[in-house]
């Protein structure tokens, strides 16, 4: 059901309830006014007929016969002579006024007063003078009609007016809602122009600043799904590249361990053999040997100092755990002032080869950061297996990182580090750690598949 039929339907129904009341109300007066009348009237004709009829009583019957023909109608009574055997000698004739017509009877019921009957006992026989209401109630009855005839007319005219005011107030509203469903369709560019009245212009005010601000959330989730479909493809684009870059280390340090290790170590066998053989015969050439035999030493030595910085291959060999204790022994030799602690337990919790290589990478930025630019004396690494994955922390007593380090330039192993946890999925905090120094935390999921970066 619409608004305008709504707003018809209750202005209809209380002015029809006003016009019954007011009907009424009127019915009512009528009633009271008819009663007024017949009973005024029955009472008025019953004296006068005391105080006259006695007098041609007594002249006899046909005296007074003579003398109601000569009165003729009286009004609102019915006038009856009967004899003594209860004969009807004389009954009044019919009212001229309005002849041929009488009022419903459920009206005359509704309006009638209750019937008056005054008797005169006279010698010759009786003499009844009855109330008769028909006249005036028929009155009433023409009064009635002109009212409900106006009552008609007046309600057809007030809801006429009525129906047409709401038609011209709501039909901007229309518009409204035709907006709304282009607006529920789809088509977010869509704008009411001014409305007429007070209410549908505020409204319509309303609907244009919402379809604004509603374009620019669109535009603003826009942008966003953009910004983190370029996110995520920037990031993908980070694995693959982590994942060349570590390719290449390990292809290097292969190449260095396998080929140039091998080189390295034949040139100072035969160094010291050539050396061996020159010791009599020629003693320079026996001193070049032997320099030659403690270069390529120091060399193999540089070599194999280099290898674990371009990628830890004993991860491969022999896991997480036994690469981490590798890097904290290699890290204390190099650093003997240094008290260096490692705590290890996966918990037989598998690591693909992308986690494992990340959290080792972790251990050793954390490492690298802390004594050679915090200047640590101590750090604690702990390597820990929990219910949704691994977690690595590494804390140290050195001098921390500035409160707004990160938003300054470099710190580029730290950014690197980051994005490759999240492209895993995981999480890397940096805080200060009391009373100083900085923890270092990383959390993977678990258990990470050995995956390959590729990018599309």
């Amino acid at each position: 059901m619409t608004l305008r039929l709504k707003i018809h339907l209750i202005v209809g129904l209380l002015t029809l309830l006003f016009l019954v009341v007011m009907l009424g109300l009127q019915l009512r007066s009528m009633r009271e006014s008819v009663n007024e009348e017949v009973v005024a009237a029955n009472r008025v004709a019953s004296q006068f007929m005391n105080r006259t009829v006695w007098r041609y009583a007594a002249q006899g019957t046909p005296a007074v016969l003579g003398f109601l023909q000569g009165m003729g109608r009286v009004r609102s009574n019915d006038i009856t002579l009967l004899d003594k055997q209860g004969t009807v000698l004389y009954t009044s004739p019919s009212s001229p006024y309005k002849p041929g017509r009488d009022a419903p009877d459920w009206f005359d019921a509704l309006v009638a007063p209750p019937p008056a009957v005054q008797s005169l006992e006279l010698p010759d026989g009786r003499l009844t003078v009855q109330a008769n209401a028909s006249r005036a109630v028929l009155d009433a009855w023409d009064e009635a009609i002109v009212l409900v005839f106006g009552a008609v007319v007046t309600l057809v005219v007030l809801n006429g007016l009525v129906y047409w005011l709401v038609g011209h107030t709501v039909r901007p509203f229309g518009r409204i809602v035709a907006a709304l469903n282009q607006l529920e369709a789809g088509r977010f560019d869509v704008v009411l122009p001014p409305l007429p009245g007070a209410e549908a212009g505020t409204i319509g005010k309303a609907f244009n600043r919402m379809v604004g601000m509603l374009q620019g959330h669109i535009e603003t989730e826009r942008r966003a799904v953009r910004a983190e479909l370029q996110l995520s493809e920037s990031r993908e684009l980070t694995r693959w590249v982590d994942h060349q870059i570590e390719q290449e280390r390990h292809l290097i340090a292969r190449e260095l361990h396998d080929e140039l290790g091998q080189s390295v170590t034949a040139m100072r066998s035969m160094a010291l053999s050539i050396a061996q053989r020159m010791r009599a015969l020629d003693p320079q050439a026996e001193q070049a040997a032997r320099l030659i035999a403690e270069e390529a030493s120091r060399l193999y030595d540089a070599m194999h100092g280099i290898i674990p910085r371009l990628t830890p291959l004993v991860l491969d060999t022999f896991g997480l755990a036994d690469a981490l204790a590798d890097l904290a022994e290699r890290t204390r030799r190099s650093h003997p002032g240094a008290r260096i602690e490692l705590q290890a337990d996966l918990a037989g919790v598998p690591l693909g080869s992308e986690a494992a290589l990340a959290l080792y990478r972790a251990a050793q930025e954390g490492l690298t950061n802390a004594l050679r630019h915090g200047q640590a004396q101590r750090v604690d690494l702990r390597l820990q297996a929990v219910a949704d994955g691994v977690v690595l922390e590494l804390v140290d007593d050195g001098a921390g990182l500035a409160a707004d380090w990160a938003d300054k330039k470099g710190h580029h192993g730290l950014r690197w580090l980051a994005e490759r946890v999240q492209g895993l999925g995981g999480s890397f905090e940096l805080l200060p750690h009391s009373p100083r120094g900085v923890r270092l935390s990383v959390r993977l999921p678990g258990p990470v598949p050995r995956t390959e970066a590729v990018p599309e």
